[in-house]
């Protein structure tokens, strides 16, 4: 390899890739950047780091949002 990258292939089900596909479109980016960004990732400690992200990640609680009125 010229350039040091391995090339790695890995099976996924028609399921699986129609969800990477959903979350790397959503996170308008390449299937393939989009697995590499998750490789890199930092794996979480504690159940505290994952609480924290979460928090993190929910936005204001300030907003909300509310189910129109059903029309009878």
């Amino acid at each position: 390899m010229v350039d040091g990258m391995g090339i790695l292939t890995v099976r996924l089900s028609d399921d699986e890739e129609r969800v990477l596909a959903r979350r790397a479109r959503a996170a308008r980016l390449k299937r393939a950047t989009y697995v590499r960004m998750l490789i890199r990732e930092e794996p979480f400690a504690s159940a505290a780091e994952v609480l924290g992200d979460a928090a993190k990640r929910m936005g204001d609680p300030r907003l909300r949002v509310r189910k129109p009125p059903r029309k009878r």
